[in-house]
């Protein structure tokens, strides 16, 4: 699989690449080269790549530049590797103005509101309304922007810092509380949260799959409350807010309530955590 950042070298130390193109065959065939690299001679180009020593595109620790091929062109030299990193600087410039470098943060380390109010339930039906199309909607947007490389990267990075432990928080939070037959259905409402979280490292003008106004993240409502240390779960009838260590339920409300016109604000702001 090709990776971010890929390009191809020429004897001459000119590089072609293409921001958001990372497969060597489409770049070969954009630039109208003809593939003779069979023979360390006779090359014409060499196919090379840029990754994060560390694979973490959110916080890389350095950079390795590799030729991706099974000979090495007898031209190759430290003048090819100089101009495939000075390309690599620009193409940098053009990922830092999508990329998102914050802190990821685990919800149920941060200090919990001290009520659930009308506001986050408000939040919480923004994000009913969305929900089904989050994971479609960030993986296909992210990776038309920028390929799979870096979108499974961050996706990754998010999962293995945070994401495993608010999805096995939850599940055990509600095991106790709901039948085995919907705990799925509860699972895939927590992956849908990180991946609504994941989208938030990115800035993209479009979205796909959801109707939102132009440079407006539409899953914005989930990470307001994640950044709250809210984590909403459904089982298919109930909807709940966890919080705070061991994910207790602080809020939970059936689907046909939150659906009511102004539920949210009949809701006081007085409502306490229930759990």
């Amino acid at each position: 699989m090709c990776q971010a950042f890929s390009g191809l070298i020429l004897p001459d130390a000119k590089v072609f690449w293409k921001f958001g193109v990372d497969s060597h065959t489409d770049l070969v065939k954009l630039a109208g080269l003809r593939d003779n690299t069979a023979n360390a001679a006779e090359m014409a180009f060499a196919r090379f790549e840029i990754t994060p020593t560390n694979n973490n595109y959110l916080d890389p620790d350095g950079w390795q530049y590799k030729i991706d091929e099974r000979i090495t062109p007898v031209w190759a030299n430290r003048k090819h590797e100089n101009a495939a990193f000075a390309a690599h600087k620009q193409w940098l410039r053009k990922l830092n103005k999508i990329l998102v470098k914050k802190e990821i943060v685990h919800p149920f380390e941060l200090k919990l509101p001290a009520k659930i109010t009308a506001k986050h339930i408000s939040l919480l039906r923004q994000w009913d309304s969305v929900r089904d199309s989050v994971r479609d909607s960030v993986r296909d947007s992210v990776r038309d922007s920028v390929r799979d490389s870096v979108r499974d990267s961050v996706g990754a990075s998010v999962w293995d810092s945070v994401g495993a432990s608010v999805w096995d928080s939850v599940w055990d939070s509600v095991g106790a509380s709901v039948w085995d037959s919907v705990r799925d259905s509860v699972g895939a409402s927590v992956w849908d949260s990180v991946w609504a979280y994941v989208g938030s490292f990115f800035v993209l003008p479009e979205w796909k799959y959801v109707a939102h106004k132009k440079g407006e993240y539409p899953y914005a409502s989930l990470v307001k409350l994640w950044e709250c240390g809210l984590i909403p779960s459904f089982d298919g009838a109930t909807r709940r807010l966890h919080g705070g260590k061991g994910a207790g339920i602080l809020y939970s409300v059936t689907a046909d309530e939150l659906t009511k016109k102004n539920f949210d604000k009949a809701s006081a702001s007085s409502l306490p955590p229930k759990g």
